[in-house]
């Protein structure tokens, strides 16, 4: 199992935040979703300024094996896009924690990222799926 940086939180459906402590957050998925859908070919991204709801499907991942909706682990605006990964989706399984990254929102409420889980919580959860 790869590593799971400590300085995010994670939600059960494999997505990872940063705290960017300025109210807005990173968000993208984690290495062990890249890893689950395989070679990904194409990110539909959605439009900068729109605002999200928790849970909201916001953009598309497609890899040549499955494509899979993207949801938002918390409700915001959304910032900005990683324009990049339109040229280049396989950056997210490249470097899914860095360059990889899909879009950043600010938050609607700040508390909610106490709602997420920590690196060892989402650690147990990842490890159970590839037993």
């Amino acid at each position: 199992m790869s590593s799971i940086p400590d300085n995010l939180r994670y939600t059960k459906s494999h997505e990872w935040i940063l705290d960017n402590g300025d109210g807005t957050v990173t968000i993208g998925i984690t290495d062990h979703a890249q890893e689950a859908l395989g070679d990904v070919v194409f990110v539909e991204l959605p439009e900068v300024g729109r605002e999200l709801d928790a849970g909201e499907e916001f953009g598309v991942i497609e890899s040549v094996k499955a494509a899979s909706d993207l949801y938002a682990p918390l409700g915001g605006e959304i910032v900005e896009i990683n324009e990049s990964l339109e040229d280049a989706p396989e950056t997210v399984n490249e470097s899914p924690y860095e360059d990889g990254w899909i879009i950043k929102l600010k938050l609607a409420d700040d508390k909610a990222l106490d709602d997420l889980l920590d690196a060892d919580s989402y650690g147990s959860i990842a490890d159970a799926e590839t037993d």
